[in-house]
């Protein structure tokens, strides 16, 4: 139903938000976005990377919506430690509406399980909407009936779904609108399965949320002693949920979100970039270890074993490739942006993943978890390294390839890191490639006034410059370390916000948001420094560019005070985390 009138009255009904106001439910296999209005406007099925459902969020058809019929204000949380969101509207009447919202865990690869629960403190009404479409709305809903238990059934192309608990209501083609009245002390469930085999029996809803309940619990740690306990264990779930039951962590839940209106600056993030997985895994390992790190480790060393030196930036889930990047023309995509599915990534040589994957073993090495396909991957990552780190590379940014600066010196910290670990004659050999390179590097890429260029071709410096020395490639006091923190500073600043680079001429802002990013990059570089009062200051500043549900997208609008880009980011998470464990510990 692209660019019908009930397309047109969806986006009448339930217009786009600002993207600090969506919430992310997630099981590891999928994620939905939420937004104020109880409507679920993006949800792929059956797994991250499989067509979406519902496409609302990027203009195209589907929506599930719960929502009160009278005139409220929102509100929202997560329950601790979790991705259950409580969706809280106070009316004009001064009643308070819930709707708790969860993917039932632990996710089932093959099945997924929405779960919405809807509570009322006084007599009230909600409207609930649904509406479900195949391959980002070119496959309609077939075979629409109502079994014996009431529950309606259908088929989505190879996907079958239920719904339970639909309130009374009716089916206008395969949009199904209808209300419910809810009375104080009662709920209502509504449970939606989608699944590319058979449905089982019907669950019951009381033990799905008990289970997933229960699931979060389990998987809670505790982080009370970190610099900001709330966000840190929040990061935590996001990157759990992000986390597949292959160990994969996907970039993010969504694709199409422009980084920049007008700028074609729209990517797909629903795969397991490698560098994602370097920076969450050395987050597990700060203190007690983490699954984030027994993933992060699993993970990359499959990959690593099987592509070698051909080490991909990003895969599916489960370890097959990205498919290439293709624009949707037929959908409009979230304001100022257009779809794209796939990514451009999957061609790219990325040199500083090797380094990045290295630093990621050598935390395992700390925490003793390592195993023989682990110290393999090292001789394949150092071999690679010894075979590749001469040629031009995408880097970290994913920009044309050149002799990346960042890129170099990510292998000397992952180099040394895994030296610090290694029998001698192994640790010797390490030690000489990073001094190799180093020199090298040096040569090339350090600027007369005494920082490191993006790259001997690249004049300026780059945030992310600033990471290498404290992953261990030099040593706090190098007067290359000192330099190059204090012209990231002078130069990609703004308000406390950290640019990547400048890319022209234009002053900061205009050609891109601020990387949340680098700005915990500057947080952990500065705790290095012994500055514990600026690490603090760069950490507060960049855990607060969200909206009430705490999800963080790469870029932030510094002026608009505005999230750009895919969210939640897992990086950015990632290093959130690993900030308020270092601040506590520093």
């Amino acid at each position: 139903m692209r660019g019908s009138a009930m397309n047109d009255r969806l986006a009448a009904d339930y217009p786009l938000q600002g993207l600090r106001d969506y919430a992310l439910l997630a099981d590891g296999s999928r994620g939905a976005v939420v937004g104020p209005r109880g409507e679920i406007g993006w949800l792929c099925a059956p797994h991250w990377e499989s067509a979406a459902v519902i496409s609302h969020l990027v203009g195209g058809p589907g929506i599930y919506a719960v929502t009160p019929t009278t005139p409220f204000v929102w509100g929202g949380s997560y329950e601790r430690g979790s991705l259950i969101w409580n969706n809280r509207w106070i009316s004009q009447d001064d009643t308070i509406i819930g709707c708790r919202d969860a993917l039932a865990s632990p996710g089932d690869p093959h099945r997924l399980v929405l779960l919405r629960r809807i509570t009322a403190d006084h007599d009230s009404r909600v409207s609930v909407d649904l509406q479900l479409s195949g391959d980002f709305g070119g496959t309609r809903a077939t075979e629409l009936r109502r079994d014996g238990a009431g529950a309606w059934t259908a088929r989505l192309g190879p996907l079958t779904l239920r719904w339970s608990g639909a309130p009374d209501g009716h089916w206008d083609s395969d949009m199904f609108r209808g209300e419910l009245a809810i009375g104080p002390g009662r709920r209502h469930d509504l449970v939606l399965e989608i699944s590319d085999r058979p449905l089982p029996d019907r669950p019951d809803a009381d033990r799905l949320w008990r289970d997933t309940s229960g699931h979060w619990q389990s998987d809670r740690p505790d982080l009370s002693n970190t610099a900001a306990p709330r966000d840190a264990l929040h990061a935590y779930a996001v990157l759990r949920g992000l986390t597949s039951p292959g160990n994969g962590m996907v970039a993010a839940a969504t694709l199409g979100l422009p980084e920049r209106a007008e700028r074609g600056r729209n990517y797909d993030y629903r795969y397991v970039w490698i560098r994602d997985q370097a920076y969450a895994g050395p987050a597990g390992a700060v203190g007690q270890p983490l699954r984030l790190l027994d993933d992060a480790l699993a993970f990359t060393t499959a990959r690593l074993l099987e592509d070698g030196d051909r080490l991909a930036p990003a895969y599916r889930t489960d370890g097959g490739p990205v498919p290439d990047e293709e624009s949707a023309d037929d959908l409009p995509g979230y304001p100022g942006g257009r779809i794209k599915i796939g990514n451009r990534a999957n061609k790219q040589f990325q040199l500083d993943a090797f380094g990045e994957v290295l630093q990621l073993l050598a935390a395992g090495a700390r925490l003793d978890r390592l195993g023989p396909d682990h110290h393999r991957a090292i001789e394949v990552a150092v071999a690679a390294i010894e075979n590749r780190w001469t040629e031009p590379e995408a880097g970290i940014w994913e920009l044309d390839d050149a002799w990346w600066t960042h890129s170099r010196l990510a292998v000397v910290a992952g180099l040394r890191s895994v030296a610090r670990q290694a029998p001698p004659a192994a640790a010797d050999r390490y030690r000489s490639l990073a001094e190799t390179i180093l020199a090298e590097t040096t040569r090339r890429s350090l600027d007369p006034v005494g920082y490191w260029r993006r790259s001997p071709d690249h004049p300026g410096v780059d945030a992310s410059l600033v990471l290498p020395p404290v992953r261990g490639a030099l040593p706090p006091d190098d007067p290359r370390t000192v330099a190059t923190l204090r012209q990231v500073e002078a130069d990609l600043l703004a308000d406390g916000h950290a640019y990547r680079f400048r890319p022209d001429e234009r002053p900061l802002g205009e050609a891109e948001g601020s990387f949340t990013l680098c700005g915990f990059m500057l947080s952990l570089a500065h705790l290095q420094q012994g500055n514990q009062l600026a690490a603090y200051r760069y950490f507060d500043i960049q855990r607060t560019v969200c909206g009430p549900p705490g999800i963080l997208s790469e870029e932030f609008d510094v002026t608009q005070r505005q999230l750009r880009g895919n969210l939640p980011q897992a990086f950015v998470h990632a290093l959130l985390l690993d900030c308020a464990q270092q601040l506590a510990s520093g």
